[in-house]
Formats: C-alpha cells, structure tokens, sequence
C-alpha cells in the first residue's frame, strides 16, 4: 500500500477513536495538504477516493490541479495560504473553499468575480486569535463587523472561521475561544486543526483538519 494512503487511514482511526470515545457528533473532513508535493505522489490518494486537497500558492495550485481536476469533477480544492487581493481572481476560479478571507478589500475582489464567474465560493474567515503582529486575520474586536459586512452587504458564503494558533501554545485553547465565537455566529463549520494539534482540535469542534505532514510526511523545502 503507498506510504500516504496509509498514513491517511491511520489517521482516519486516530479520529474515529476520538470520535467514538468522546461522542462527539461528528467525524471532520480531511484536507490532504498538498504544497510543494508532487502529484504523482498525491495522485494515490485521488484513486483511493480522497477529495479534499489544500494549497497554498495560486501558481502551483493552478499548474498542479487545472488537468486533474477537469479529469475528475469530485475533487474540491481549498486555498489555506494567505491570499492577496489582487490574486482573488485566479482562486475564485480554481478553489471551491478558500480558507483565508482576512480583510474588506479582498472580501470585495470575491464577490465582485463570483459575479463574473458565476460562482459561489465556500469562504473561511480567518481570525488573529492571538493578536500577533506577524500573522494575517481578522481580530475578535472587529469579526462582528466585518462578518456582517462580508455576508449582509457582499452575499458571500460563510461557512465558517479559520484560525493558526501560536507556535507552541496550546492551540486547544485558541480552538475552544473560536469555537464560541462560530456558534455565536450559527456557523456550522471550523478549518482548526494541522498535523502537530489536530487532535486538540477535533476535540473543539473542527469539521476540517488541515493534514500535511501527517500523510504525506516532511516536505523537503
């Protein structure tokens, strides 16, 4: 069996079991991270029926996926790297989620090429839990504003939040803050969780767990 697909179903139990023994409601999706691998190495995965797939760059995104995706229509692709305005119209055509929506002017550029394509894109709004200066997001004292900006003048899909936590933190507690923060919202989904604390975040209620490492191992770069 090859080396990713295993890693996949190893982690499908390790979430099941935490699932069963907590009860939770739920069992997430998995988003198989894929920047800097190779497609042949993820094309295993695709066969074995595996349809979540994340990128970070527009660019690879778009030269990695554009022949497979057309060969194989099941395939949903989520932009989870920071997105720039002025790439909103390459990832409105290429993603179906994009988890990184963090700011006014790139919340205008979607809506504005949904419009054109047609198109409505599943939309993460990423929050600055901890308020660090270095990282992109939105902070808890203006997620309200700009929630109902982004939904109540815009029209776009909000299915839910999208946090980083620190570095070495521990991420559970950042994940239960976000988790309060959906349900205020009503929002049914949370992107929490990556290969180092992705069991923290089940246990907090994420429906998408961003797995890179985890399946495919170290990148090289």
């Amino acid at each position: 069996m090859h080396t990713a697909i295993k890693n996949l179903n190893s982690v499908k139990n390790e979430i099941k079991e935490i699932v069963d023994r907590k009860q939770l409601k739920l069992i997430p999706e998995i988003i198989a991270v894929t920047k800097t691998f190779d497609i042949k190495k993820i094309i295993p995965l695709i066969e074995c029926g595996h349809i979540h797939f994340g990128e970070n760059k527009i660019q690879e995104a778009e030269t990695k996926w554009t022949e497979v995706i057309s060969k194989n229509k099941k395939i949903k692709l989520h932009m989870i790297g920071g997105l720039q305005s002025n790439k909103a119209k390459k990832a409105v055509q290429i993603f179906d989620y994009i988890h990184s929506l963090d700011n006014i002017k790139l919340a205008q550029k979607i809506s504005f090429f949904e419009k054109e394509f047609n198109k409505k894109t599943k939309l993460f709004i990423q929050v600055n839990v901890a308020d660090e200066k270095q990282k992109s997001g939105i902070s808890f004292d203006d997620l309200n504003s700009f929630y109902n900006y982004c939904v109540g003048e815009l029209s776009l899909n909000i299915i839910g939040l999208m946090c980083l936590p620190p570095i070495n933190s521990d991420s559970k507690k950042y994940f239960d803050v976000l988790k309060e923060k959906s349900d205020i919202f009503k929002l049914k989904d949370l992107s929490m969780g990556m290969s180092s604390d992705y069991k923290q975040a089940i246990l907090s209620g994420s429906t998408y767990l961003r797995l890179g490492t985890a399946i495919f191992g170290e990148r090289k770069i």
